[in-house]
């Protein structure tokens, strides 16, 4: 079942391209209130415990402290960028001669995403630009949208990008849809790489944290869902990202055939072994495809045992952030410190 959508107008973005159906979805104000009651609750279990394992012991913090505060702040800007972004008149350096640009994940956006890397990769030297996708401006809960069609926004965004900043390739930092499903379907459906001449691919490195690649069972409620047949509906309401990013999906089936990776691009995953929303959380990992793509996956919990950051927070996390940078650029890369973000048992991060 597909969401009804309405057409939204960016007059600040290219024409060149638009979403296949020139739809993008609109609700009652009344989803948008229950989305942020959802991204609320999510963020504050009680115990700072995942409401989806409530009861177990040691369950991460899903909803770092400074998420919930962008989150809550985005409310009355929900289309502005996140701090120091989107500087227009930026040009790259020759150290950091690749733009950075910023995907957020479902029922988030750029500034709630995005609040603590977009300023620290600026002040590093970087031209950091976030967009938002996925939802028509004015909603605060973005990334709804069927994937094909958000992947559009994303092209129109990169294009704009590479535009402004006469640069010829990017590289891609996302979180959650917007780190896995989302910008792997730009790559290889909506004009991001092309296989046959990489060189003209638009994307150098896809760097997703906590990424939804192969879809999700969300702690078994996206299960329990399919076998109850009540996913569509579900996807009627809260939009078609939610049905796209279940295991099994056809936007999943169709991505993933022919191997996870495209030629020339090269791709990280950070992952938690305490996220609770993409999971089981293996399924983050990517696997090089048959002729191309370097993969490197790195577990948070292998760098730094004690970091019990979930998914939600793990935009936040000093750790996740630190190898985001070494990603990022090598050259510069240290290992985190673990001592701040290892909490004790049953506690989250800080």
């Amino acid at each position: 079942m597909q969401v009804p959508y309405l057409r939204t107008t960016e007059p600040d973005l290219p024409t060149g391209r638009r979403p296949r159906n020139g739809r993008v979805f609109r609700r009652p104000a009344v989803l948008t209130a229950l989305g942020v009651l959802f991204a609320l609750v999510v963020a504050s279990a009680p115990d700072g415990r995942s409401p989806l394992t409530a009861g177990s012991a040691g369950d991460p913090d899903t909803g770092h402290p400074r998420w919930k505060r962008a989150f809550l702040a985005s409310v009355d800007h929900p289309d502005a960028p996140p701090p120091r972004a989107n500087d227009w008149n930026c040009e790259p350096a020759a150290r950091h001669p690749r733009p950075v640009v910023l995907v957020h994940g479902t029922y988030e956006n750029a500034f709630s995403n995005w609040s603590a890397l977009s300023p620290r990769l600026r002040a590093e030297g970087y031209c950091v630009f976030a967009g938002n996708f996925g939802a028509p401006r004015g909603d605060v809960v973005k990334g709804r949208a069927a994937i094909p069609d958000s992947a559009v926004e994303v092209a129109r965004f990169v294009d704009r990008v590479l535009d402004r900043t006469g640069a010829r390739q990017v590289d891609m930092v996302g979180h959650s849809q917007g780190g896995g499903i989302l910008p792997r379907y730009y790559l290889k459906f909506a004009g991001g790489a092309d296989p046959g001449h990489p060189a003209r691919n638009t994307v150098h490195h896809l760097i997703g944290i906590s990424p939804a690649n192969h879809g999700s069972t969300v702690s078994g409620l996206a299960t329990l869902a399919q076998r109850l047949r009540v996913l569509a509906p579900v996807a009627e309401f809260g939009g078609q990202a939610l049905a796209d990013q279940t295991i099994g999906s056809a936007v999943n089936r169709r991505l993933d055939a022919g191997g996870d990776t495209v030629r020339g691009v090269r791709y990280t995953t950070l992952v938690t072994r305490w996220d609770r929303i993409v999971t089981p959380y293996e399924r983050q990992y990517l696997r090089p495809g048959p002729s191309a793509g370097q993969v490197t996956n790195i577990t948070v919990q292998d760098v730094c045992p004690q970091d019990r950051t979930g998914h939600m927070g793990s935009p936040y996390d000093p750790v996740v952030l630190r190898l985001v940078g070494n990603a990022l650029d090598p050259a510069t890369a240290r290992r985190p410190d673990c001592g701040p973000t290892g909490a004790a048992p049953g506690r989250g991060p800080s």
